[in-house]
């Protein structure tokens, strides 16, 4: 399970062996010269124990040739490869900074004057005295949670506080892989709009597809199968986990996601937010508070939705959400849970007063308002939102893969609802997921092929 330790305050998650619960299983096959089959679909698996092993396929003229991870059997019966998502993306054995000994988390909660952390002589502006307050009001209830799902991660051995690196830290991790989806969005421009009508509103996968890319950027693609599929989008290879659906697409182009006519339960959205280091980088493109109103969530949710926003630490944009956002879409904020980051030694990843970046991230969650009757129906045999709650986890080293909360979100609503998740890197079971990288995380040079058990 991808929940670990559930406590009052919160949970532990291990985001990975989420991922590899969906699993990657190859299990249909095609005929090969001399009766060897491979496979060219995935089936989920329950397995997310494997140690990794790499292994390198090749290809050829006539398809992929079987390499040393590659079950081969014959005379028709299926072969069998598994995929797991590549460890050492998880491998965070040493915060980014170390914090003073006095602020380690295994010290207590000691009380802390930030305004005289500062080195520098120049006084606070407006937006960092917001942000030192919040910290104020959140800091123990974050210190404490923390440390107390930490000691039972501990305990149970998940964490452990003499850590070593994995030896495939020495493998080669691939930097920027994939074949620019957001670029590929960018040209989508150029194709003829979408109507309301008229239009195919789902693409259902078959084994391992090559697909035009107006035909994956005009409709949702859908794999309603209960194995993984293969997409071939030029020349790149993607993994999809079963019962899942998704549309490439940026905010221009979200006519195909209405045409899709469904109502969501639980809409998860990550905005791309606008700030300094994200302008100075240049590392993708931004939404103004303007651009983030205008997504359709009324259009999309179904009565009583369950609303769930990522929000960085500027308070500027927590107001936002609360104050703007939820009313604009008729959504009443109902908590702020945090995302908390660790090590694999249970130590915050970063200082937890850090005056620059914190070790946490915020979710704001709120409900839909709308058919009293019909939210009072729909809200039957299911837990209230808590005011508030940790999710604590080792993130992964790439940028913005957030951990997954369909395991934590379980309990407050009912089980089989239509998921949404709104600017979305990555696939999961039961979930609709849309982006301009959709994909990004589901690109196979960030999986392993395991060897033959």
């Amino acid at each position: 399970m991808s929940v670990v330790h559930r406590l009052t305050a919160g949970w532990l998650v291990d985001h990975l062996s989420f991922i590899n619960q969906c699993g990657y299983e190859i299990c249909d096959s095609f005929a090969y010269p001399g009766s060897v089959t491979l496979n060219t679909s995935v089936t989920s698996t329950r397995d997310c124990h494997a140690t990794s092993t790499f292994a390198a396929t090749s290809s050829s003229r006539d398809g992929p040739i079987p390499g040393p991870g590659d079950v081969i059997e014959r005379e028709g019966k299926p072969a069998k490869r598994r995929y797991v998502f590549r460890e050492e993306f998880f491998d965070v054995s040493k915060p980014h900074i170390a914090a003073a000994p006095e602020e380690q988390l295994w010290q207590g909660c000691p009380e802390v004057s930030l305004t005289e952390k500062r080195k520098r002589k120049c006084v606070f502006n407006q937006g960092e005295l917001d942000a030192l307050e919040y910290h104020s009001k959140v800091r123990k209830l974050i210190w404490e949670g923390t440390l107390h799902l930490v000691q039972e991660g501990l305990k149970s051995g998940f964490l452990h506080r003499t850590t070593t690196e994995l030896s495939c830290r020495k493998n080669v991790v691939p930097g920027h892989v994939g074949c620019g989806l957001a670029e590929l969005c960018e040209m989508a421009k150029q194709f003829p709009a979408v109507n309301e009508s008229g239009h195919q509103a789902a693409h259902v996968l078959d084994d391992e597809t090559s697909i035009p890319e107006q035909d994956l950027l005009s409709c949702v693609t859908e794999n309603s199968s209960n194995c993984a599929k293969i997409v071939v989008l030029m020349g790149q290879k993607y993994l999809v986990p079963p019962k899942s659906s998704f549309l490439l697409s940026d905010i221009s182009c979200l006519q195909p996601l209405l045409n899709y006519k469904k109502k969501y339960d639980v809409i998860v959205i990550d905005p791309p937010w606008e700030n300094k280091s994200v302008k100075r980088s240049n590392r993708y493109s931004y939404l103004s508070s303007w651009q983030i109103k205008q997504i359709p969530v009324p259009a999309l949710a179904a009565p009583n939705c369950l609303v769930v926003t990522w929000v960085t630490n500027r308070q500027k944009h927590l107001r936002f959400v609360k104050d703007e956002l939820y009313p604009h879409w008729s959504v009443k904020t109902l908590a702020e849970w945090h995302w908390v980051k660790i090590t694999r030694a249970g130590e915050f990843v970063l200082p937890l007063d850090s005056l620059h970046k914190k070790p946490y991230e915020v979710l704001v969650l709120g409900r839909v308002q709308g058919n009293v009757k019909e939210a009072l129906r729909k809200s039957e045999d299911v837990l209230p939102i808590p005011e508030h709650k940790l999710i604590v986890s080792i993130p992964c080293s790439l940028h913005s893969h957030k951990p997954p909360l369909t395991a934590v979100l379980a309990e407050f609503i009912k089980p089989d609802v239509e998921r949404l998740e709104l600017f979305a890197r990555n696939l999961q079971p039961g979930w609709t997921s849309w982006g301009n990288e959709v994909l990004k995380f589901q690109h196979i040079e960030y999986f392993t092929l395991l060897q033959n058990e």
